[in-house]
């Protein structure tokens, strides 16, 4: 056998990981030669490319989860897909000129890779039979307390929650990267320091407000969607307008849509989730 070759997996989910190291790989890659293109390296160009390469982490945790079977690896997988489709095309077109060919075509593989790696994922027969297994917990038996796999009571709610969850858990670093970026602009208008104050007060709030609803969310609880789509309207009423006014249509392109992305995302989990609980 050849060494570092795992043959106790579906060949489906061996060339599933093998994607996935090479989505890692590629989105790094090309954040890298879109920053060495770019005509002008200032802060905010600093800014996005370290929160872009940043992903490359998620799917190294991704690759961790559907090694070991886990569940939650479709909804983190299709949520990494998406926002990293946003995060590598915002920085892709310069503010003036047309793209790098290197970049463009760096891209369009990223894309194909990100799209190939959500259809195995989710439309796969293998790869759905492998990922089956749940987080360790603590669970309370006649025996006493074990920690072992702790399946939910209702996994088809529990799935489309936690894509809900993944997909929301994005919002506070979506705003407060654009209010950083924001921070190099108040030299030359220090009239808006209050207003990037409170746009950081706010990213970080939006963590804890999410951490809440979910919670209740992944319990089942009806009105927590109603409060996560709160939570989601007031994150784009905040981000949006901020990223306009401090940072430009430019601005708003480039850190307003993956906001929007991961909120239609939520949106739309939370719409299946309903459809669950009314079949149920």
């Amino acid at each position: 056998m050849t060494p570092g070759v795992d043959y106790g997996r579906p060949v489906a989910v061996r060339v599933l990981t093998g994607l996935l190291i090479a989505t890692a790989a590629a989105t790094a890659g090309v954040e890298l030669l879109n920053y060495w293109y770019a005509t002008e390296h200032g802060f905010g160009l600093a800014v996005r490319t370290g929160w872009a390469l940043l992903r490359t982490v998620g799917w190294l945790i991704l690759i961790w989860h559907v090694r070991r079977g886990r569940a939650a690896a479709r909804p983190l997988g299709l949520i990494l897909a998406v926002t990293t489709v946003f995060a590598v095309g915002r920085l892709l077109v310069p503010r003036e000129g047309t793209p790098p060919t290197a970049g463009v075509l760096g891209f369009a593989a990223l894309t194909v890779l990100c799209v190939t790696v959500v259809v195995l994922l989710y439309r796969h027969p293998a790869v759905q039979e492998h990922l089956v297994r749940h987080p360790n917990k603590i669970v309370l038996t006649r025996d006493g307390f074990e920690w072992r796999e702790a399946t939910p009571k209702r996994p088809p709610l529990a799935a489309w929650a936690i894509t809900a969850r993944v997909a929301s858990f994005t919002y506070s670093p979506l705003m407060l990267v654009p209010a950083l970026i924001s921070v190099s602009e108040l030299g030359a208008r220090p009239e808006w320091l209050l207003a990037v104050i409170f746009w950081f007060a706010a990213g970080i709030g939006v963590s804890y407000a999410v951490l809440l609803a979910t919670y209740f969310l992944l319990k089942g609880k009806p009105w927590a969607r109603a409060h996560l789509i709160w939570i989601t309207i007031g994150s784009l009423v905040i981000d949006l307008p901020l990223c306009y006014l401090l940072l430009g249509t430019d601005g708003l392109i480039r850190d307003g849509s993956p906001l929007v992305a991961a909120s239609l995302l939520t949106v739309y989990s939370l719409w299946r989730v309903a459809r669950v609980e009314k079949a149920a």
